[in-house]
């Protein structure tokens, strides 16, 4: 299980080039994308959302791409040795001609432009992306390692919240059939209280009683709340991506711990209740950091 909150970082040189790329993920419900880079990049965008697109499934992806060249590798000075050596045969012969003296230097034939050149060294577009989808490689790395260790911590809070949980459960299933049976001995009380010595209608009393345990029982949400407990549990071991199934199922576990309130007719069980959802609501928190 992983967190969708993350961060990774890579870097790859080559011939005086160098590219390091960040990756930043936060929570979000969809595959949300994001990518900086210098103009010359454009070209890889489609190929390093794919490649991010291999380990994350969703959250906001921000990735940012800084690129450096060596002044050194940047550009160079380039000559034209045969034009530089027709350029002096036609000064030379042009000074003989008009009896004017000869005294072109090197550093005369370097203004020339077209003999001394400076040329800036441009990697082709799929050196660029090699180099770019290398330093990815490494920020994915490192993002995965952080969003495993945020989820294992994710996990081990998920499952203590289930533990109290299946607490509750449990003691409520103890305390319901108490309930009725409360209901029942407080209703016979009640009814010979006010009739006095007169004989009770218990026939009455054991439908009033009836109609009361059919009102208040819960045996269907306690069974289906221990088996979303128990399916949240089996969530929590998969390696694939679950958050989206946690925030189902704390759905689930929300209606039925809400029906087993409405139900309630004793405070204990009332106080369980509010325990139950308040375990319920934290694991919806940590179920939306999920990826």
């Amino acid at each position: 299980m992983r967190s969708m909150t993350g961060y990774g970082k890579g870097t790859a040189e080559r011939d005086g080039r160098s590219i390091v790329v960040e990756i930043k993920t936060v929570n979000h419900k969809f595959f949300d994308w994001s990518m900086k880079m210098p103009k010359g990049f454009l070209f890889c965008e489609d190929d390093a959302k794919k490649a991010v697109g291999k380990e994350v499934s969703r959250g906001h992806i921000d990735v940012f791409v800084t690129y450096r060249q060596e002044e050194a590798k940047a550009a160079e000075y380039r000559t034209d040795i045969a034009l530089a050596s027709k350029y002096v045969a036609a000064v030379k012969e042009l000074a003989e001609a008009v009896g004017a003296p000869f005294d072109i230097g090197a550093y005369a034939l370097a203004k020339n432009p077209d003999i001394l050149s400076l040329e800036v060294a441009e990697a082709d577009d799929g050196e660029l992306k090699e180099l770019m989808l290398n330093a990815l490689d490494g920020a994915i790395e490192g993002l995965v390692a952080m969003r495993e260790r945020e989820g294992a911590a994710l996990k081990a809070d998920i499952t203590a919240k289930l533990d109290s949980m299946s607490a509750s459960v449990e003691k409520i299933e103890r305390i319901a059939p108490g309930v009725v049976e409360d209901y029942r001995r407080r209703l016979t009380t009640r009814i010979i209280e006010m009739l006095g010595s007169a004989v009770a209608d218990m026939s009455r009393v054991a439908t009033e009683v009836a109609l009361f345990a059919d009102k208040c029982a819960v045996d269907e949400e306690i069974s289906r709340l221990k088996a979303h407990i128990a399916a949240m549990r089996g969530y929590l071991e998969q390696s694939e991506p679950v958050g989206r199934k946690l925030d189902f199922l704390v759905q689930e576990m929300n209606r039925e711990a809400n029906t087993i309130g409405s139900k309630a007719n004793d405070l204990s069980v009332t106080e369980t209740v509010l325990l139950l959802k308040n375990d319920i609501e934290k694991i919806r928190e940590q179920a939306q950091n999920v990826e």
